[in-house]
């Protein structure tokens, strides 16, 4: 398919965005003007303050003098690109393509886009009535190359859509300026009494190169499409997405629901043709007022299951906020994918733990939920010392280093720090017949142990410990432990570990 793109021309950027935000400006004449060498210079004009004679460059004191009633506002450097980034996401909904062109421009790749308008002519023409509604002076322009749209866009008085293959009679009546040379190249072709392109389109680029340098023949070279030009997108895109246009502006989560369904579907359909599976994504929505959003989800493991991926995007979906406009696109983007077996659901469902599908989906909702930041995941370090065993991990697809394991009982829940609690036990080797813990007694009714774990001098020293997993009247076990030998001059050396199911 032949490349298309369009420039999208805002004649007087800043002074329309300032008449959008303060509608008792609009038909007046005022300027924005910034400080250079001690003096006022300015920078954008209305069309009013133009009739004047007034030009971008002139200092404030002298526009005064043929205007005195001029409206002067202070610019600030940089306001413009942060317009133009502004108005490329709410270009978006017409191409996921979409480049700034400073200072005053866009550039879009429309290449198998206009047909979902009715044609190029519908195309521009909805983008320019809606920027117009908005509140901005446009001229858009659609050509084979970004050269000719460009120019087209802001020197041609009509044919603002270019034929296929037509881009160089296009350019032929234009004058130089359309070609984006810098000034002191525009004024020597001017002095040459060369004010058309076709007056050198047909010379050598040996002659064009040694009068007028190399950086005229490459910009007429991109223009003509002999010298290629690419587009460096706003977002960089990525390569599974997918797009909804909807024919009419959707207000109601029932319908927004079915939107993201039908995205997931289409979506899902193509990574399990190529065996890939996701691992986050994101979907995004697109407002008849101009505004946008979107949501996220990550997977512990790749995923191309359209109920288990709509699951985690619907406790999300009360944030999406369809104001009284409405949604007229919807995206879904596949940030992350990774590779996945045909056969992994049916090898997850037959291990247990972290590898269980079941537990994977059961993770990946709690996290988009609360987040990954509560969710942890330990594996058995090689440690007999209890506080040392576990090893924090957040990788649920990683084993073990190593086997190291105790063939000894352990609690489901072990305390950070021992706390101690009083004891009554028989000496030397009997587990407690009681215990206090916070105010309650606990009578043991059953016990076992001790298991002596020696502590590991070579990285601390101190007093091994003797456990015992002890149950009281109620039924709960505990995990006791005296530190040290017994010592009849001072008992008060027990202290809770953990607790068992």
């Amino acid at each position: 398919m032949p490349k298309r793109f369009a420039s999208i021309w805002f004649r007087h950027l800043l002074t329309d965005q300032k008449a959008i935000h303060q509608t008792g400006l609009k038909g007046k004449a005022y300027v924005f003007a910034e400080p250079d060498h001690g003096r006022m210079l300015i920078m954008a004009l209305t069309e009013e303050a133009r009739k004047y004679g007034i030009t971008e460059g002139m200092t404030v004191a002298d526009a005064r003098v043929i205007a005195p009633d001029l409206l002067v506002f202070d610019g600030k450097p940089g306001r413009n690109i942060k317009l133009l980034t502004g108005l490329a996401e709410w270009c978006l909904r017409y191409t996921p393509l979409v480049q700034l062109d400073p200072p005053d421009g866009l550039l879009l790749d429309v290449t198998g886009c206009t047909h979902l308008k009715g044609g190029e002519k519908a195309y521009l023409q909805e983008i320019a009535s809606r920027l117009k509604t908005i509140g901005y002076d446009v001229r858009p322009a659609i050509a084979d190359t970004i050269g000719a749209a460009w120019g087209v866009a802001r020197c041609a008085a009509s044919g603002l859509i270019v034929p296929a293959g037509a881009h160089r009679n296009a350019l032929m009546t234009l004058p130089p300026s359309a070609l984006r040379l810098p000034m002191d190249q525009l004024l020597k072709l001017r002095n040459l009494g060369l004010h058309q392109i076709s007056s050198f389109i047909y010379m050598p680029n040996s002659v064009l190169r040694r009068r007028f340098g190399k950086d005229m023949v490459l910009r007429l070279q991109q223009a003509l499409g002999q010298e290629p030009e690419y587009l460096f997108p706003l977002k960089e895109p990525v390569p599974y997405s997918e797009r909804l246009e909807c024919l009419e502006a959707i207000k109601t989560r029932p319908a927004i629901e079915i939107a993201l369904n039908e995205l997931l579907e289409k979506l899902c359909k193509r990574l399990y043709g190529e065996g890939l599976g996701l691992r986050s994504a994101m979907f995004s929505w697109f407002r008849v007022d101009g505004k946008n959003g979107n949501i996220t989800i990550g997977t512990n493991h790749s995923s191309n299951r359209v109920l288990h991926l709509f699951k985690l995007f619907f406790t999300k979906l009360d944030t999406v906020a369809p104001g009284l406009a409405g949604i007229e696109l919807f995206t879904l983007d596949a940030l992350k994918t990774e590779p996945i077996n045909d056969k992994q659901s049916e090898l997850w469902s037959a291990k247990g733990g972290a590898h269980n599908e079941e537990v994977a989906e059961l993770l990946d909702r709690v996290a988009n939920q609360i987040g990954t930041a509560p969710i942890h995941r330990y594996l058995p370090g090689e440690h007999y010392w209890p506080e040392r065993t576990p090893k924090l991990n957040s990788d649920i697809k990683k084993a073990p280093e190593s086997q190291w394991r105790t063939d000894k009982p352990r609690p489901m829940q072990i305390l950070d720090r021992p706390e101690p609690i009083e004891a009554m036990a028989l000496t030397p080797d009997y587990p407690p017949k009681l215990f206090i813990w916070k105010g309650e007694q606990h009578i043991i009714v059953g016990a076992d142990g001790p298991e002596r774990i020696e502590r590991e001098w070579w990285l601390e020293p101190g007093e091994h410990r003797d456990y015992y997993i002890a149950e009281d009247e109620a039924g709960r076990r505990y995990w006791l432990f005296r530190s040290g030998h017994y010592n009849a001059e001072n008992n008060q050396h027990w202290y809770l570990h953990g607790f068992f199911a």
